[in-house]
């Protein structure tokens, strides 16, 4: 029997496993097969406090394993596969074993939707990212595309004019999906250039860095390539919550619900992190979401 357990291991499951390590809760932390998060995917990361002259995020992420580990906390590498949570003795199943625990914390996190192009994956954290305010000021004067039609490829690619000399918005109809506020700001901005009917094909680059997009215009049944030192996708994020469908509160993208910060309807299951979070997404909200729902748990267990 444990006191607690930590289902994921990004910035919000880390966070909540040193918490509750150092409450004393010995908490077992399910870092999953592919253990960190998104961060794990990034390269400098600059806006995390604390470090000047930024952290690579993966360095981030194994130090946060470590502070967790050096007060207590167990880390599993390996996936949970199912879970029951309707008895005051939750039972998790992982890596064909169970184990139950008092209480458990959920920090499954979301996965950015990619275009699933192999170019993109050789290319990632090397000139394309899903995330312009993580890297949006690397590309300082530098000419950036933004893929999406959406609110959020309209905020993306806003925040980048801040740094870019040039920002082209490729969307796939031949016309917005965004707010009719968001898409008269994006069309007012002099450095956005709008891409109609065009999806990105492949993405072109010297082995190292992105230089360039191959692009097909569906309107224009022909392919082009458009020079840019970088990408962002803004096509949407998938939470991770197959495993909790049927049994936990989803919202309509799949998102869980939760009630008082990080409770759920279930007594003793809380919630942290990306895996409810839509509107912020960063590594610092997700890591306070992490340190909320530790002592939600701390305070249940008593």
């Amino acid at each position: 029997m444990n006191d607690l357990i930590i289902i994921g291991s990004g910035p919000a499951g880390l966070t909540a496993a040193i918490y509750a390590a150092r409450a004393n809760l010995k908490p077992i932390v399910f870092a999953g097969l592919e253990f960190g998060g998104q961060l794990m995917g990034t390269t400098l990361v600059e806006n995390f406090p604390g470090f000047i002259d930024g952290i690579d995020g993966p360095v981030l992420m194994q130090n946060m394993m470590k502070q967790a580990e050096k007060y207590g906390a167990k880390i599993e590498y390996t996936n949970v596969e199912s879970v029951e949570f309707n008895t005051p003795i939750k039972k998790i199943v992982a890596g064909g074993k169970e184990y139950q625990a008092r209480a458990v914390i959920i920090a499954t996190g979301a996965s950015a939707r990619k275009l699933g192009i192999e170019s993109e994956a050789k290319y990632w954290g090397r000139g394309v990212s899903t995330c312009a305010t993580c890297d949006g000021a690397f590309y300082k004067e530098k000419v950036v595309a933004v893929v999406g039609g959406g609110d959020s490829a309209i905020e993306e690619a806003t925040f980048i004019t801040r740094f870019a000399s040039k920002v082209y918005l490729i969307v796939r109809r031949d016309e917005l999906r965004a707010s009719q506020i968001m898409q008269d700001k994006i069309k007012a901005n002099p450095k956005v250039e709008i891409i109609w009917n065009s999806e990105v094909k492949e993405v072109l680059g010297d082995g190292k860095l992105v230089n360039a997009l191959k692009l097909f215009n569906s309107s224009e049944n022909n392919e082009s390539e458009l020079k840019v030192d970088g990408m962002f996708l803004a096509i949407g994020h998938i939470p991770n919550t197959k495993i909790f469908q049927g049994i936990l509160d989803l919202d309509e993208e799949g998102y869980l619900i939760v009630k008082d910060n990080t409770k759920t309807k279930y007594e003793g299951v809380f919630v942290a992190g990306d895996v409810k979070d839509r509107s912020y997404r960063q590594a610092i909200t997700a890591a306070g979401m992490g340190c909320m729902a530790a002592l939600d748990a701390e305070r249940f267990l008593g």
